[in-house]
């Protein structure tokens, strides 16, 4: 079996939620279509330490040159308020090659405005904190294309925004097809509703 990899960006101030279940889920083989598929690495824009905003320390596995950013997976942006500031346009670069590639991509929260400064909402159905938000934007054009929902994939390309944490990992998990659908839905309704009975649709879902 192939392992494809999962990347992971990390700088300070990340939103530590918003990708908790994109991880868990990925580096969990239990429910997975095929166990082993993924390995999640952490990359950066440049070596050393980065701080989350929940204060975790992080040492990235990978800076941005030695990562295989086209080969990857997906790469999975996560929000911080650096996005708002114009910060990380490394990760927007990489972004952009990878759609026009045909690759997957994943922003949440914050690195939606990253991603809209770059051009890369104006013509997908995405979604965010705001639409409000993504006009501070430079340039961003893709109004007509928001949309209100908790989390939006089109072409490969997945947003949320920073609430819907939960959301944004179904869809990631939609896109890598990392899960058999009848999978995939017991294990968002468990977390979404908490209904033990799910937990109990999931074990037959998968078998146990």
């Amino acid at each position: 079996m192939t392992t494809r990899e999962v990347l992971v960006a990390v700088y300070d101030g990340l939103a530590d939620w918003e990708i908790g279940y994109v991880t868990a889920g990925l580096n969990n083989p239990a429910f997975q279509r095929a166990p082993g598929t993924f390995r999640v690495r952490t990359v950066a824009e440049t070596a050393g330490e980065v701080t989350t905003m929940g204060g975790l320390r992080v040492a990235p596995e990978l800076t941005l040159d030695q990562a295989d950013v086209q080969g990857a997976a997906l790469l999975v942006l996560p929000g911080a308020d650096s996005w708002l500031e114009g910060g990380h346009p490394g990760f927007a670069d990489a972004a952009t090659a990878r759609l026009a590639a045909g690759g997957a991509v994943a922003a949440i929260c914050g690195a939606t405005v990253g991603l809209a400064g770059a051009g890369l909402l104006d013509d997908r159905d995405h979604t965010g904190n705001a639409p409000e938000q993504l006009a501070m934007a430079a340039g961003y054009a893709g109004q007509g294309r928001f949309r209100p929902d908790r989390a939006v994939l089109d072409r490969g390309l997945v947003t949320a925004g920073g609430a819907s944490p939960l959301e944004f990992a179904r869809e990631v998990f939609r896109v890598l097809d990392a899960y058999e659908p009848d999978v995939l839905e017991a294990w968002y309704q468990l977390y979404a509703t908490g209904d033990p009975q799910w937990f109990g649709a999931l074990m037959a879902a998968v078998g146990e």
